[in-house]
């Protein structure tokens, strides 16, 4: 790979991973929510990791070429979605925002484990790193294709740590300073994730009725 390809390849990672979306509505919650958003972001990105290793593995390719796996995988995350934001109107969470109880009502690991599951049960992630990430290969490159995609995956990889890092912390500075959108927030994030899981079901359900 050329310098050039990568910093092309990094430039439209910056701006995927920069519109709003699950990983965004969950990394809001998060910092509002919790005492550290990092458990979170981390999930997010241990998710990525999986699916750069499944495309890497050349797996993805028959996983996108299977509108059934897809369609399945569609559900799956959908309801996942459905389930976190069910959740978060349910129980938007108390004002004592940061205190040492509600850091420690929910596990690291258990938050994690939430992060990797929205970014990794996301079809529609998996089908854009196996459009993305073989792009900016070189196949006349000294690396094998496998090494260029999970060297490529590592840099989407950690720019959406450092970039959900900062939403999350920017979300938790504003709810600390304003009490009506610290109250506000895991609502709002709860809404966008229904809504998110709702079209998902819609646009990969409902033309199956």
């Amino acid at each position: 790979m050329s310098p050039t390809q990568v910093v092309g390849f990094w430039v439209i990672a910056v701006l995927l991973i920069a519109l709003p979306g699950p990983d965004w509505a969950f990394t809001i919650a998060a910092g509002v929510r919790d005492r550290t958003v990092y458990p979170a972001v981390g999930g997010l990105m241990a998710g990525y990791v999986l699916l750069t290793g499944v495309v890497a593995a050349g797996v993805g390719a028959l996983v996108a070429g299977t509108p059934a796996i897809l369609t399945v995988l569609t559900v799956i995350g959908a309801a996942y979605l459905l389930y976190l934001g069910s959740s978060l109107l349910k129980d938007p969470g108390s004002p004592g925002l940061g205190t040492e109880d509600a850091a420690e009502a929910v596990p690291w690991w258990a938050r994690s484990l939430r992060g990797a599951g929205v970014s990794c049960l996301n079809p529609k992630a998996l089908v854009l790193f196996l459009a993305l990430l073989p792009q900016f290969t070189d196949p006349s490159g000294a690396w094998p294709i496998p090494v260029q995609i999970a060297l490529l995956g590592a840099l989407y990889i950690v720019t959406c740590g450092a970039f959900y890092s900062a939403v999350g912390a920017g979300a938790r500075a504003v709810a600390l300073t304003r009490p009506r959108v610290m109250r506000a927030l895991p609502r709002v994030s709860g809404i966008a994730m229904v809504a998110l899981g709702l079209v998902m079901l819609g646009e990969n359900v409902v033309p199956l009725l």
